[in-house]
């Protein structure tokens, strides 16, 4: 009882509200507000009292001088509120997934409160992925709203890209320290302490068990096609909503690892044509609504597979999705629509290193894809950077270094030879981060000759080719190749196109529409048509033809979107 009296009674009504509306009412709107309002009311809640309320056995449970009950502190333990939701398990672990959220956004967690952030999940998701396998996937048994889903996930990953550069940190910090000139500097207590910490935990957050559970997460709910013929109708939603979320997290993982490839392939799950619909709420939605109702999940899918297709050359693909997406928060910033979402003091962060990375598109990708007002917005932020290039000089490196996520190395080094003096002290991991800047401007050094090349065959209609050789500054044996090149540089694979009926299609502006990458095909990114005859180039630029009907396109979308948003006003007579 002593416990239990250490916090106040809107604690213990929001547990057993919160436990009720997860585990047996399972009603939608009653969760979203306890979870999305009621949960930030209680952290920084306001009481008219004198900052002390009593407890049992004389124990005190004191709030700050605004009378806020966590607003930096921990929120109370699972086993202290375990009476309020019946010493359920999984609850529990939920509970401390979302407690221990809130604690390390608001103050910098310790070696000790990763390696515990990385138990936790293990925890949840052990327990979650039990009980998908017992029946509870047949049996609705547990219900997260689309948001809680996706957080969860989120700030999974977050906690690994974390763990990794607090790694990065702590090997660099000891093996600097230890190869000091003067012996009596070696490396201060709490980085011996943190490596010794770390050398006694090698298994916290390796990427193999990380990968693990994600790919778990998502063969749990996603389609499946096993001997009974089960399929993913059959499993309950919130099992649904974490595979179709995991999937979105998977990519953005592949996509910090620097495996491209897999990033795209990770989201063929949420774009199956074939995929059964899921229940949200009253609602039913493709995969890909689903994951377009929750901003933060489509915001983090554009910008990853954004970042992907531009590394893999699929430089067309990787600016429409950019595009759409910086397209959709231009509006949602000028109508105040973005900021009523949480966590949307990030969303201009990503919007500007959205913007960088369609500055570089917008010089390795000739056939514009993209609205001319993000296009206005591109020239008006990156001016300078833009002026450099058609210089020929860098700045690639400046934007690509802006806009680029925070690559990780997920090996785990050894320890025990960062304390050793005679170590490097080489920034352990920042190899990962090198390698692929270097691999993009390798990349980009290539587009250079290719971008002046193309600036002289757009002024003629044929030209010979040692006069065109003259111009860029080569011989005609070292010309040819490089004609060559430009073709298969500009030859790139472009998503498929969906043909699904109805005006489902305009539901996703700035995604491309539900198809896999068994739907991918060949094309081509040049706006200039040109082919070799005998010693002469001949240029067929490609004509420029105003096209209306994307004009009435748009305004059908745009008035079925206000339609859709008519029809979601409940008017109560």
């Amino acid at each position: 009882m002593a416990d239990e009296a250490l916090f106040p009674d809107s604690v213990k009504d929001f547990v057993f509200d919160l436990h009720d509306a997860s585990r047996r009412s399972f009603i939608p709107s009653e969760q979203q507000s306890l979870y999305q309002t009621t949960f930030r009311e209680i952290t920084a809640k306001e009481d008219g009292g004198d900052g002390v309320e009593g407890g049992g056995g004389g124990m005190m449970m004191m709030w700050d001088e605004k009378g806020r009950y966590f607003p930096n502190t921990a929120w109370p333990s699972s086993s202290a509120i375990a009476p309020e939701c019946g010493n359920d398990p999984l609850f529990l672990a939920l509970y401390d997934e979302l407690t221990l959220r809130h604690l390390q956004s608001v103050k910098r967690p310790s070696v000790r409160d990763r390696v515990g952030g990385w138990r936790a999940y293990a925890k949840l998701f052990d327990l979650i992925l039990a009980e998908a396998a017992g029946g509870g996937g047949n049996g609705e048994t547990l219900y997260l709203v689309p948001e809680w889903c996706f957080d969860v996930m989120h700030e999974f990953l977050y906690q690994f890209q974390g763990f990794c550069q607090f790694r990065t940190a702590t090997y660099a910090a000891a093996a600097k320290a230890a190869d000091a000139s003067d012996p009596e500097k070696g490396p201060t207590g709490h980085v011996v302490d943190a490596i010794d910490v770390l050398s006694q935990n090698r298994d916290a957050w390796a990427v193999e068990s990380v990968l693990s559970y994600l790919h778990r997460l998502v063969a749990a709910g996603s389609r499946r096609t096993g001997g009974d013929g089960a399929s993913s109708s059959s499993c309950a939603p919130v099992y649904r909503f974490l595979a179709y979320f995991g999937s979105v997290t998977l990519s953005r993982l592949e996509c910090l690892l620097g495996d491209y490839r897999a990033s795209v392939s990770a989201l063929d799950v949420i774009y199956d044509p074939n995929a059964d619909l899921v229940a949200v709420g009253e609602d039913m939605r493709s995969p890909e609504e689903l994951v377009n109702g929750v901003f933060p999940a489509r915001l983090s899918l554009a910008y990853h597979a954004g970042v992907s297709y531009l590394m893999l050359r699929r430089y067309k693909d990787s600016a429409s999705i950019l595009g759409g997406i910086c397209l959709f928060m231009q509006r949602g910033f000028k109508t105040g629509q973005l900021r009523k979402i949480p966590g949307s003091e990030q969303f201009n962060k990503l919007f500007d290193r959205m913007i960088a990375l369609l500055a570089i598109l917008s010089h390795v990708c000739p056939k514009s894809v993209v609205d001319d007002a993000i296009a206005s917005v591109v020239r008006e932020k990156h001016a300078n950077n833009l002026s450099k290039i058609e210089a020929g000089e860098e700045g690639y490196e400046d934007l690509f270094v802006f806009a680029c996520p925070k690559f990780v190395n997920p090996a785990v080094p050894d320890y025990g030879r960062a304390l050793r003096p005679g170590c490097p002290p080489v920034p352990y991991g920042q190899d990962a981060y090198k390698l692929q800047v270097q691999h993009f401007m390798m990349e980009m050094a290539a587009h250079a000759t290719l971008r002046k090349m193309r600036s002289y065959m757009s002024l003629y209609t044929s030209i010979e080719v040692e006069k065109l050789a003259s111009f860029n500054d080569m011989k005609v044996e070292e010309f040819g190749p490089w004609l060559t090149c430009f073709k298969h540089k500009m030859r790139q694979l472009e998503r498929g196109v969906a043909v699904t009926p109805g005006p489902a299609e305009a539901a996703s502006k700035g995604v491309v529409r539900g198809v896999n990458s068994d739907m991918d095909r060949m094309g081509m990114a040049l706006d200039i048509h040109y082919h070799v005859s005998g010693n002469v180039v001949h240029v067929d630029e490609a004509e420029k033809t105003r096209r209306f009907e994307t004009f009435f396109m748009k305004q059908i979308e745009n008035n079925y979107d206000i339609l859709r948003q008519l029809e979601s006003i409940k008017i109560e007579v």
